[in-house]
């Protein structure tokens, strides 16, 4: 009981062990784990629930704002899971590290409220911004989304982004606050922002405690009473969007599909709208969360299908499946898929490793359509792969699956980003319409005298902030070429900024340094908005006269003295000295813009002169010299 009463008063005070025996044996969270048995029966049939008990929904947040504690929560109290589990929709290593969330996730979850069953088909998805695209996939087979915000934080740059998702696809929008039980939690400022944001009146917000599991309840009967069902129909004929794809090394690519009409059962022949390939179901099922087969799916409801695909790129995000005797059905209208926004090579430490190695990156991909993969050479690296990720987080968390899933040890270069370059007309190209090419690597950026004009990738960058930091975060965004489109006040402490960034300059170091200047108090979040006119440059790396492919870069012109100097100098720090003189240049359009020597080292011929004529030393000098010419 003293444990308890200390909990109550001061829980944040507690440890984790503690905290464990106080939920142990605390009366609320007794209740709230409840048998399963007591709420729904287990042998619900899940053809038999009609549409309008039938409720689709999404869980959206900023990153660590408890999303996954949420869904546990509410996997919990609907008996899904035995209490006690955590992150139990985050399946991956990587996830369980790092307390973040990379891959969409869904259980089908069956509640009783006013003595009917109903079926509560949930998506937790990805906080972070690099993985914007599984939220917006996630939200085309929903029809209202719970918006989550930490009371004690406040809305974040990603809670802003995933907003106006949400809003923008006419998704009804469940307000939350969660953590309420900190003592830091400042519920009426967070509402406050809510309503000066987003228009969030105060008495609509839910306030409860993912990690107590208070306020569950009210959450799931507000999913009950607020979100529409789905608006399907059964009685046509079967359509589906395909909004998801994971392999499975015995079954090959399993496809979430959300039925939007008529049925499909085991055995059926489906076929792709996109690829126009024929197959048969082999396998049927419902995530809750664990898989559970069943020989039918209806309209309104999402399952997993498995019917012998062999790649994931048959499995194409966003297609249409329909019965392979409907082919003049028209496609269910889907959403865009993933644009790659940074490029890096990957190459085996070994080339003896390279068959290894692409094996790990073809099974990789298949559980993550959003990288896109070009074979790439190096004359130093040998044989690679020019992979194309969503952000720099996208790039570690692929690189870091790669190590702990499959044993690879990649060598990754410096990431880079997608240039779009107008070339002066020629006969030849005005015939081939190939006067603007796309460049991802500067191995194949043109020469000077071919370039009519050059065009980098711009997006707009969203940045929320305490007030006290706004000086340091004006000034780090001019420093990154970046251009203020708006500010706004959200409340007495916080200000909202708005940005036109090059994309090269944020992809690297923006968000690190973002967060080392603020304290960690200010969050970022960008979306694409299109290539603008630029001043670029190839900055050659020359090693001895001879060009580095691997070392280059595109840079703007006004940075690439800069860029040059810092260059030269770190790579005369890590390159070892030899017995002859290494010279490191920096060019660009043909001029060195810096140079560096890395002195050889040198055997000291003259050291056992003591004395006598110059001349001695001098024709020492020159026999070593002549050595060395030999």
């Amino acid at each position: 009981m003293l444990i308890l009463k200390h909990a109550v008063l001061k829980p944040n005070k507690i440890n984790s062990k503690s905290l464990k025996n106080v939920m142990k044996f605390s009366p609320i969270y007794s209740n709230f784990c409840r048998k399963y048995s007591d709420n729904v029966n287990e042998n619900v049939d899940f053809t038999k629930i009609p549409v309008e008990r039938i409720r689709n929904f999404s869980i959206i947040a900023h990153v660590d704002h408890g999303k996954s504690t949420l869904a546990d929560r509410l996997l919990e109290y609907t008996g899904a899971i035995k209490k006690g589990v955590n992150q139990v929709l985050d399946k991956l290593q990587v996830e369980r590290e790092r307390g973040i969330t990379v891959k969409a996730q869904s259980a089908s979850l069956l509640y009783k409220y006013d003595g009917e069953v109903f079926l509560l088909n949930l998506i937790d998805t990805p906080g972070h911004v690099d993985f914007s695209n599984e939220v917006s996939r996630s939200l085309s087979a929903c029809q209202g989304v719970i918006l989550l915000v930490d009371a004690n934080s406040g809305v974040q740059a990603q809670t802003v982004a995933n907003f106006y998702l949400a809003f923008g696809s006419d998704l009804v929008i469940i307000p939350v606050l969660n953590k309420i039980d900190l003592k830091n939690a400042d519920p009426v400022r967070v509402c406050n922002q809510l309503r000066s944001l987003f228009d969030i009146e105060p008495e609509s917000v839910l306030k409860v405690s993912a990690k107590l599991g208070t306020g569950i309840k009210e959450i799931l009967q507000a999913i009950i009473t607020r979100i529409p069902s789905p608006q399907v129909d059964r009685s046509t004929a079967f359509r589906a969007l395909l909004f998801d794809s994971s392999y499975d090394r015995y079954r090959g690519v399993l496809s979430l599909i959300y039925v939007k009409y008529g049925e499909v059962c085991v055995g059926d022949s489906i076929k792709s709208y996109h690829t126009k390939n024929d197959y048969e179901i082999k396998t049927l099922s419902v995530l809750r969360p664990d898989e559970v087969p069943v020989n039918k799916l209806v309209a309104g409801q999402i399952g997993l299908v498995g019917c012998n695909m062999r790649s994931s790129k048959e499995a194409y995000i966003g297609d249409t499946l329909h019965h392979s005797n409907n082919d003049a059905l028209e496609p269910l209208q889907g959403f865009h898929p993933a644009r790659p926004m940074v490029f890096a090579g990957i190459y085996p430490m070994d080339q003896s490793q390279h068959v290894n190695l692409r094996g790990a990156i073809e099974k990789l991909t298949l559980n993550d359509s959003a990288v896109t993969v070009d074979i790439d050479t190096s004359p130093a690296l040998g044989h690679g792969w020019r992979l194309g990720f969503l952000g720099l987080l996208h790039l570690e968390v692929f690189s870091q699956r790669l190590q702990q899933e499959y044993g690879a040890e990649p060598i990754i270069t410096a990431p880079s980003v997608t240039y779009k370059i107008k070339l002066k007309p020629t006969k030849q190209n005005m015939k081939d319409g190939t006067d603007i090419v796309f460049i991802n690597n500067p191995a194949n950026f043109p020469e000077n005298h071919a370039i009519e004009e050059c065009f980098e990738p711009m997006v707009l960058g969203t940045i929320i902030t305490p007030d006290k930091y706004l000086g340091p975060i004006i000034s780090l965004c001019m420093e990154r070429r970046g251009v203020q489109k708006n500010a706004t006040n959200i409340d007495n402490d916080r200000v909202m900024l708005q940005y036109d960034l090059p994309l090269c300059e944020i992809v690297v170091d923006f968000h690190d340094t973002l967060k080392t200047i603020s304290s960690g108090y200010a969050s970022f979040d960008y979306e694409d908005n299109g290539y603008h006119s630029s001043s670029l440059v190839k900055l050659a790396i020359l090693l001895n006269g001879t060009l580095v492919d691997e070392l280059s870069s595109i840079v703007h012109v006004t940075k690439s003295q800069t860029i040059a100097r810092r260059t030269v100098c770190k790579l005369k720090d890590i390159i070892p000295r030899q017995m002859v003189q290494i010279a490191i240049q920096a060019s660009a359009n043909g001029k060195v813009l810096a140079r560096e020597n890395i002195k050889p080292y040198r055997k000291d011929v003259t050291a056992k002169l003591y004395g006598g004529d110059v001349t001695r030393r001098m024709k020492l000098l020159a026999q070593q010299a002549a050595g060395k010419r030999k």
